[in-house]
Parts: C-alpha cells; sequence; structure tokens
C-alpha cells in the first residue's frame, strides 16, 4: 500500500487503467484492462530522457512541454476524454506516479474531468500483483493431470477456483500451442495472473486452487517462482479417457476449431495457408525429438491429410498422423513425466470421475 492506496482493491476490482506511459513500456508490462494513451510517445520520451540526462529535471520538463503542445495536445486531451466518457470510473497511470501522471491530470481538470491517479503509478500496481500471487499461491492447490486430450482445461474451466494457466498464456502448452492471440510480455501475463487468482478469492472464506499440471513454461511465459515451488508440492487427479474419446477431443481443438479461427481471421484463401502452416511447424518444432527420418514420414502423411481435408472438408483424415504422434511420442512423454511424480497422485479416473471427485474434495 503506498500514500494509503489499497492497490490490490484496484486490481481485484478490474478499475480501468488509462495508462500514459510510452507504448515501448507498456508493450513491456501492463494491468489487465489498462488501455495505453501516453502522453509521449516513444519518439518523445527518449528526447526527453536524453535532456534530462544532459541538462537537467528543468531542461527536460520544458522539452516536454514544447513537444506535446499546440494540436499534438488537443488530440491527446481529445483521446483521455473520450476514455474516460467510456470508462467513468478510470484511474491515470503512468511509470511512478510522477510527473507525467500529474500533468496529464492537471491537463484534464483544465478541461473539466476530474480523475484520480494511481499512487506509485505501474511501478506499485505491479509490486502489488507480485505479492498478490506470492499470497494466495501458498494455498492448497489441486493438480488435474494426464495425457494430452483428456479434457484437462475443460475441466480446469468448470471449477469455482479453477484457474485457467494456458488461457492466460494464450498458449495451450503443447507444440501444437499457440492460438491467434499472441501471447502476453511475461510481466503483463503475471499481472493477468494475480488478477486472476485476487477476483477468484474474494469473498471466499476456503480457498484449494484448482490448476492443470504444466511445465515451467507455457509457450514463451514461464510460471512465477512461487507457484511453480506450489505447484512441485501439490497433489495430482489424472484423467484418463478412452483413446477414441481424446482423439475426438483433440480432432475438435486443432483441428476443426482452428481451421475455423484461421479462416475466420484471415480469409478462405490465407485462412488454409495460416492452418497448413500452424500444423506444419507444430510437428517442426518437435522434430529433434522425434528423430529426422520419423519427423520426415509424419509430415508426409500431414501434407495427405491436408491435401483430403481440403477437397472434402474432412478433418479425422489428420488421424493418421495424430494417432502414431501421440502413441509414440506424446503419451510416453507425459507418462514418463507423471511416473516421477508417482507419489503426488491422489486419483484417478475419467473425465467425470474426477470432476466428480473434484466436487466432494473441493
Amino acid at each position: 500500500m503506498k500514500d494509503g492506496m489499497d492497490h490490490r482493491a484496484l486490481l481485484t476490482a478490474g478499475t480501468p487503467i488509462i495508462d500514459v506511459r510510452a507504448p515501448v513500456e507498456f508493450a513491456q508490462g501492463a494491468m489487465p484492462g489498462a488501455i495505453n494513451l501516453p502522453l509521449m510517445n516513444d519518439d518523445e520520451r527518449a528526447a526527453v530522457g536524453t535532456c534530462y540526462k544532459r541538462n537537467g529535471a528543468d531542461a527536460a520538463l520544458s522539452l516536454g512541454h514544447q513537444l506535446v503542445s499546440g494540436e499534438t495536445r488537443r488530440q491527446r486531451l481529445d483521446a483521455w476524454q473520450a476514455a474516460i466518457a467510456q470508462y467513468p470510473d478510470a484511474w491515470l497511470c503512468c511509470a511512478r506516479g510522477g510527473q507525467r501522471s500529474h500533468i496529464t491530470q492537471r491537463w484534464l481538470r483544465e478541461a473539466g474531468v476530474d480523475v484520480p491517479l494511481v499512487a506509485g503509478g505501474y511501478k506499485s500496481l505491479r509490486q502489488a500483483a507480485i505479492s498478490a500471487t506470492d499470497e494466495l499461491v501458498s494455498q492448497p492447490v489441486v493438480l488435474i493431470g494426464g495425457c494430452t486430450g483428456n479434457g484437462k482445461t475443460q475441466l480446469v474451466r468448470t471449477q469455482p477456483l479453477g484457474i485457467d494457466l494456458e488461457g492466460l498464456a494464450h498458449h495451450r502448452g503443447s507444440s501444437f500451442g499457440r492460438t491467434l492471440q499472441p501471447q502476453l510480455p511475461q510481466a503483463s501475463f503475471e499481472n493477468h495472473l494475480a488478477v486472476a487468482l485476487l477476483q477468484k478469492a474474494q469473498q471466499r472464506e476456503e480457498v484449494r486452487w484448482v490448476l492443470e499440471d504444466e511445465g515451467h513454461m507455457i509457450g514463451a511465459n514461464h510460471l512465477p517462482e512461487s507457484l511453480r515451488e506450489r505447484m512441485a508440492q501439490s497433489p495430482i487427479a489424472v484423467v484418463e479417457d478412452a483413446f477414441e474419446v481424446r482423439l475426438a477431443r483433440l480432432q475438435e481443438e486443432y483441428f476443426t476449431h482452428m481451421h475455423h479461427a484461421f479462416t475466420a481471421a484471415y480469409g478462405e484463401e490465407q485462412g488454409w495457408q495460416e492452418y497448413s502452416e500452424y500444423l506444419h511447424h507444430g510437428l517442426f518444432a518437435i522434430r529433434r525429438r522425434l528423430g529426422l527420418q520419423r519427423f520426415a514420414q509424419l509430415t508426409d502423411l500431414l501434407d495427405t491429410a491436408l491435401l483430403a481435408q481440403q477437397r472434402t472438408g474432412a478433418t479425422d483424415v489428420h488421424f493418421c498422423w495424430l494417432e502414431p504422434l501421440l502413441n509414440e511420442y506424446y503419451d510416453p512423454m507425459y507418462t514418463w513425466q507423471l511416473e516421477r511424480k508417482a507419489d503426488k497422485i491422489v486419483f484417478r479416473g475419467g473425465w467425470d470421475d474426477v470432476s466428480e471427485w473434484l466436487v466432494s474434495r473441493m
């Protein structure tokens, strides 16, 4: 808490934040729902920073006012006012609660709009997010494990205290895990995780998190150390559905859904190309683990399946390479990983069985 401000309450409430930092700063990390409407763009900020180092604070402040004046100032003021009209409960935020947010607040006040400032700026919100995560993940955790296609993520999403780490990371965790949403910068991922934890935990006397059994990396994002440590000590419930059920889930998720998503985003022709490249990239990413000869064989099968899908619209044609990939690579890998955690496994069963077990335990 800084200057009497409850930063954690702002995060929990999902308070809209008008972030006036430069785009380059915002791109390195931001809070969920924050809107980047900078007082200075990247070039202006760089120029003011150089001036500060050479000539001091007064000269830098003078240059800043010179750079953001006239029509530039009017356009930025209009953008802030439009955002506040859309989000009347918004707060202003800069890097540390210093000059930029105070100048923005003053200009808005002169225009007849009063907006509160986040004391300590983004830095204080970030510190609050980190401390909230460290505190909340100290509560009990149950992990949902199982081989690819067992619906672990879907099961987590059904739980009141389930935290969908893959959803927060915009990645499904495997070599085929990328989605059409780009992954967040690491700091932003951690901020989103903190807010998800805070919001789920509020108004609950007892907290027991349900998480998917993940590695330390989800795509390019890594789990915070405090969470990794808690997960390493946590019990695991393993989902074991029939192979055919798993295939049907994967067919829907990786072929039907992804083809539709790429087509919706890029149009029919380019969407097909993007979808094809997505599948090829998934195989290519694990080529060394498959062995180059097997990788070439599975790639030929993938090309054949893509031609058949393009011709007929069927997605089960991909089973010709998906089944051996599961049997020869993914299932042995995850079975080996689970064997190393055998002492942590507390329940095994089908998806419905694990769901019922969670209800009785939570």
